[in-house]
């Protein structure tokens, strides 16, 4: 019976065919229902226990390889349709999977036989998010059996070419299982490995926070690995090409009629010549104070101090000070990198002992006394310190007033805080304030490990004082505010808004060893262009990290918190300083009775809030562990005050791993995420009240998906689900099919209308 049942289903199955492949998710299992089947009844999704993908480019030509296995929770064998979506071009060029000891062969369907039946798997599934899975391509394979409580494994090998676009390569993957995994997968590990005859210079995920090891000029391996994690969003990666000394490259955003978005990529080559190599002055400050003692800090950071002293350059000058009680240093003065004062350095830190108190602003001077009157050399500070001070002066304000009364040329002071008995804003802002930058290793982390790769990325400096310039076009809001310097193996992205359009002149100019240098880059500013709708996100993420930074640093300011407030809730970013407010309207709105969405409560504030939050026990947990991040954001030392530092670094670099609003893994959220992985759950009771799809954010109210452009008491075009006037639609505008994709209940803008999707 299901052999003469196949053609139906495997008709239905795909198609899902319509979209452009930027929609696609990864490969899944349905299970379509059956005649025997009780009414209403439905199998549970199948689950993926892990997902793995080993991609490798060769000269732009990219072999995918893809190893998934699937268990079957239910008490009873399933029969399901495998579907991989392929993008645009790329054939398959192996499969493996063996049923009852044969492989089975799959077939490739296009989309003119699947269109026909598209609307029957949708409707006879009843489950919205399948609009989503869609393309113009499809694998597909029957298989049978799935044995109950049973898993089974699908590898599948695609290669496709890769466009050069001015240089830009893009790669992408499609890596979102939220909406047909039942629950979170074990392990999703993605490495890309990259080999090039042009050199590589950006290498860079705006979806995915990666690992990336450039191997020479030509070679990169990129990598990422979570477990317990229920992946949304596509794997996408950028990778640039530049026989030049530095790469340039700019991404744009725009929809008409408004102010376009700008992400500028800016990277030296890998193997700089010693000559490119800018000379420089370090002195490396570290704490060995009795607190060291503890977890072996002293001996994880001596090994680390040992690693960065190393790694200096030819024509490098240093010195090496450790501070407790006093500070002791190597050296009276900065002395030449050689043989003779590397062993006397390495001989110096294998004496440290940790003992005595925190004299943090006897060592920073100490370090600053070592200051050469020398405005063409950087001279670098890496500060590494576990604890407050506690002899001498304490005051903070006391402290940076010393450091900035010396007014010393070309200084950079790099800080690295070792645990949560410290004051992170002290170091925030001796980083901030100093031209540097800062990171932390917690309890858990190695010190050898975290402050060996912070320097690393420090070490060879090929381009200093960096500024930008745009010629012919406003480029505004542009973060970092700062140009950092540049060094080799590094990257500088930039993030920005634009008024104009057109072919424009980008000058990055700097200094290498005295001599200025100037590259200049044309770029096209697009009139119009949806292609990186990641984008306005990246750039709202960025600006946000610079606003809690500043709000944490320096006190809070009414227009910089209505700023993050504004643009949270535009695109549905989570901040510890902000997700008490959205969650707050969430929750008023939750508490609205049926039949006013979006519309005042007629109740009192406080009373429509606790209703709301009453029938939600998921969002009032939200709201409670958002009130501790907000308190934790706010905090000097412990665990709160350098969460926030991390948590507002990493959003300052526009990473898109910071979440969306009801998707947890924030400040104050980011323990009860670790404690509901370790149970085996995406995070704990957390409620979907935010989503960003493609460039849109969305609220949840009650069982409806509003979009954030939607202005409350607007009429709506009403459309009944699964109708015929639903499919429609979607034929007329398949590009609605991503928003229809978030349920039954949706009220999206398109085209200027307000289209509303009631059951």
């Amino acid at each position: 019976m299901l052999s003469r049942r196949l053609p139906a289903l495997v008709a239905a199955a795909f198609a899902l065919l319509l979209a452009p492949a930027s929609l696609f998710a990864d490969g899944m299992i349905i299970i379509p229902p059956r005649p025997v089947d009780p009414p209403n009844w439905r199998a549970i999704p199948l689950a993926v226990n892990y997902h793995k993908v080993e991609v490798k480019i060769d000269n732009q030509v990219a072999v995918t390889s893809v190893d998934q296995e699937f268990r079957n929770p239910n008490n009873m064998q399933l029969e399901g349709l495998y579907i991989f979506p392929l993008p645009a071009g790329a054939s398959v060029s192996k499969f493996s999977m063996w049923i009852d000891g044969q492989e089975t062969e799959a077939e490739l369907l296009e989309r003119d036989k699947a269109a026909q039946i598209y609307e029957g798997i949708v409707r006879q599934m009843k489950d919205p998010a399948l609009l989503e899975y869609m393309g113009t391509r499809a694998f597909k394979l029957r298989i049978f059996p799935i044995p109950a409580l049973g898993t089974k494994r699908v590898r599948l090998e695609y290669s496709e070419v890769i466009g050069n676009d001015n240089g830009l390569c893009t790669y992408r993957y499609p890596l979102n299982t939220e909406k047909f995994s039942s629950a979170p997968l074990d392990l999703v590990a993605l490495r890309v490995q990259i080999a090039s005859q042009l050199p590589l210079k950006n290498v860079f995920s705006p979806s995915h926070n990666v690992d990336v090891v450039k191997k020479g000029d030509k070679n990169a391996v990129v990598s990422f690995e979570q477990s317990k994690v229920l992946p949304d969003k596509d794997f996408i990666l950028y990778y640039t090409l530049s026989e030049d000394d530095f790469g340039v490259n700019l991404l744009t955003w725009r929809k008409a009629g408004e102010d376009g978005y700008f992400m500028l990529l800016v990277a030296p080559k890998q193997e700089a010549k010693d000559a490119d190599v800018i000379r420089k002055d370090v002195v490396f400050v570290i704490d060995t104070s009795g607190s060291m003692v503890e977890n072996n800090k002293i001996d994880q950071a001596k090994k680390a101090l040992r690693f960065c002293v190393q790694s200096l350059n030819a024509g490098d000058r240093f010195n090496v000070i450790s501070f407790a009680t006093e500070a002791r240093r190597l050296k009276d003065g900065l002395v030449e990198w050689n043989d003779a004062n590397k062993a006397a350095a390495l001989e110096f830190i294998d004496g440290m002992k940790a003992r005595g108190g925190t004299a943090i602003h006897e060592a920073l001077q100490s370090a600053l006394d070592l200051a050469p009157n020398d405005a063409n050399r950087p001279f670098c500070v890496v500060f590494v310190t576990d604890g407050n001070p506690t002899i001498g002066e304490s005051r903070e304000d006391a402290i940076l007033g010393g450091v900035g009364a010396r007014k010393i040329p070309n200084l950079r002071l790099f800080t690295f805080g070792v645990g949560y008995d410290l004051n992170a804003k002290l170091l925030d802002k001796l980083a901030d304030l100093n031209h540097g930058a800062r990171d932390y290793a917690t309890p858990e982390e190695n010190i050898e490990v975290k402050v060996s790769n912070f320097y690393d990325k420090i070490a060879h400096p090929v381009l200093a004082d960096v500024k930008l310039a745009f010629e012919g076009l406003e480029a505004y809001d542009r973060y970092p505010k700062e140009m950092p310097d540049l060094f080799r193996g590094s990257q500088l992205v930039v993030y920005g808004r634009y008024k104009g359009e057109g072919h424009k002149a980008i000058h990055v100019t700097g200094k290498v060893n005295g001599a200025e240098r100037r590259i200049t880059y044309e770029a096209n500013f697009a009139a119009t262009g949806d292609q990186h709708d990641a984008l306005p996100r990246l750039w709202a993420v960025s600006k946000i990290g610079y606003l809690l930074d500043e709000i944490r640093l320096r006190g809070e300011n009414p227009e910089l918190k209505s700023e993050v407030v504004s643009l949270a809730k535009q695109f549905g970013i989570l901040t510890p300083y902000t997700s008490y407010l959205v969650l707050e309207d969430v929750g008023r709105r939750q508490a609205l009775p049926p039949g006013s969405p979006g519309a005042a409560a007629p109740a009192p504030a406080d009373e429509a809030l606790r209703r709301g939050f009453e029938g939600d026990s998921g969002l009032r947990e939200e709201a409670e562990a958002a009130r501790d991040a907000v308190g934790a954001a706010g905090e000097r030392a412990g665990a709160g005050g350098v969460d926030a530092s991390q948590t507002a670094n990493e959003m300052k670099s526009g990473r898109v791993d910071a979440p969306s609003a009801g998707g947890g893994g924030f400040s104050g959220f980011k323990k009860r995420d670790k404690d509901a992985q370790a149970k085996g759950k995406q995070g704990a009771a957390q409620p979907d009240l935010v989503k960003l799809v493609a460039e849109r954010t969305f609220y949840k109210n009650g069982e409806i998906w509003y979009d954030a452009g939607f202005k409350p008491g607007t009429e709506t075009v009403k459309v009944k689900y699964l109708s015929d006037e639903y499919f429609k639609l979607l034929a007329d505008a398949p590009g609605l099919a991503k928003f229809l994709a978030l349920g039954t209940r949706v009220v999206v803008l398109w085209e200027g209308k307000p289209y509303e999707v009631t059951e």
